[in-house]
């Protein structure tokens, strides 16, 4: 059975530092891209950044420079690195996984269910 599992979340000050984890089970995770998406509270979920199978990194604009994606194929996991965290990066976390690239930065694919990241002092 296809299934996503995210951790990592939890609270952190303003200008801190998380590593999420999207970990896969069920699926030949190397073909898969890969996505993760934030809903903060009151608010749309919205893409962060994606990974596709071959590791071409994209980001949008409000996180480009701060946060960092990567994939370890060998574990199964994708990683959301973030640093300088901001009271408004504050919502839960989700990783969306597909074959295509497409597929998961529309967030169409296999979803986890979410870790919450909360940035306050």
């Amino acid at each position: 059975q296809a299934q996503l599992v995210e951790s990592g979340g939890g609270l952190v000050q303003p200008g801190g530092s998380l590593r999420l984890s999207c970990g896969a089970s069920g699926i030949r995770f190397s073909l898969y891209a890969v996505a993760w998406f934030r809903r903060a509270p009151g608010k749309e979920r919205e893409l962060v950044a994606g990974i596709s199978s071959g590791g071409t990194t994209d980001y949008v604009d409000f996180v480009k420079g701060r946060f960092t994606i990567s994939r370890d194929n060998a574990e199964n996991t994708v990683y959301l690195q973030m640093n300088s965290l901001k009271p408004e990066d504050t919502g839960v976390y989700s990783c969306n996984a597909a074959l295509r690239i497409n597929t998961v930065l529309s967030g169409q694919g296999l979803w986890g269910q979410g870790t919450q990241v909360t940035v306050s002092s």
